[in-house]
């Protein structure tokens, strides 16, 4: 009897562990980035920096990425500005998330159907960086 459960002890150990062994795993690295300049060199930066970034982490382990736009950086975000479009969808595209932050939304006069629709929203921009490191993210300014 003991031997029959210490055999049925240890073939729900093995699957267990060999299911454990299959979950794949999430990305390795998780970055925060902020971005709140005016239009100019740091726009361009931001988008170069990130991309080279994720080109780097793909080959280990993978990365899981935000940028959180908030005071002059929200305007990165708007419809209005073409220039950035294609690439910042090309961002989204690929995973990185672009973040809104809603407290200058409301300072600037911006509404939700002024961004590009790939571009998502949080509570603060600040708060948002602040949770993140809170949760061991990588912060960039």
């Amino acid at each position: 009897m003991k031997k029959k459960s210490l055999a049925a002890c240890a073939m729900v150990l093995m699957f267990g562990l060999a299911a454990v062994s299959q979950t794949p795993a999430g990305p390795k690295h998780h970055v925060v980035f902020q971005l709140s300049e005016p239009d100019g060199p740091a726009w361009n930066s931001l988008i170069i920096h990130v991309t080279n970034m994720r080109e780097a982490f793909a080959k280990d382990g993978g990365s899981e990425v935000e940028v959180v736009f908030f005071a002059a950086g929200l305007n990165m975000l708007r419809k209005t500005n073409t220039a950035y479009e294609e690439r910042l969808k090309k961002l989204a595209d690929s995973g990185v998330t672009l973040s809104a932050c809603q407290n200058a939304m409301r300072l600037m006069n911006v509404k939700t159907e002024d961004l590009f629709p790939f571009a998502s929203q949080v509570d603060s921009g600040i708060a948002e960086l602040a949770r993140k490191q809170e949760a061991g993210w990588a912060y960039i300014h």
